[in-house]
């Protein structure tokens, strides 16, 4: 007699999930950076090559997928602040910490979409968690910055993680027209915190409107 077939083991069946949850939270991402939050679960099911009911396993809605790539976007910017912390150049690091955090929010304003009322935390308590490590990790990039003298000695971390917002913002009203002119207020944001001096910024000034 043919022994019965062995049950998968529980460990796939954990990494198929996270597979699946990855998945999701990336299609979800670039739903919601092409269409907002406006943004439907079945085009992200779609885009991720599922069906609706496996988003709804994983988040129970919207507002829950949108908290998960908070948590995520913070989780990576965390790990970047922690693989940034063993470059030789803490200014540099810094720098291209900035850079990482401006671009992300470039990218997807997830700040805009919870504050302007369109959606709902679900989980405050792990988006606080996931905010405070990464809060610690650019205190440490900061802390290097400035022991080298790379930065102002009254700069802070946090002082970095709510500037990381400012480029996206500033070029919030032309950013359709000119993709990259964010990049303009991220040296001009980069050379407000530096001691002294100035460097040229590396994208020419949008036109001005009669």
């Amino acid at each position: 007699m043919t022994p019965p077939e062995s049950p998968r083991p529980r460990r796939s069946l954990r990494a198929d999930a996270a597979r699946n949850r990855d998945l999701l939270l990336a299609a979800a991402t670039a739903e919601f950076t092409e269409r907002g939050v406006d943004a439907s679960i079945a085009d992200i099911a779609r885009r991720a090559g599922m069906g609706k009911g496996t988003v709804f396993n994983h988040f129970p809605s919207k507002d829950h997928l949108l908290t998960a790539i908070v948590v995520a976007r913070l989780d990576q910017l965390t790990g970047s602040a922690e693989a940034l912390l063993t470059g030789s150049d803490p200014g540099a690091a810094l720098l291209d910490f900035l850079t990482l955090g401006a671009e992300q929010q470039q990218q997807l304003d997830l700040s805009a979409m919870f504050a302007g009322g369109t959606a709902d935390i679900q989980d405050p308590a792990g988006v606080d968690q996931a905010r405070e490590r990464m809060v610690r990790a650019v205190d440490a990039l900061v802390a290097r910055a400035r022991a080298q003298g790379a930065v102002r000695p009254d700069i802070t971390g946090a002082d970095v993680v709510l500037l990381m917002c400012a480029p996206a913002y500033a070029a919030g009203p032309l950013g359709q027209a000119y993709p990259d002119l964010w990049r303009r207020y991220l040296m001009v944001v980069f050379d407000g915190l530096r001691p002294e001096g100035a460097h040229p910024l590396p994208h020419p000034p949008p036109p001005l409107q009669p």
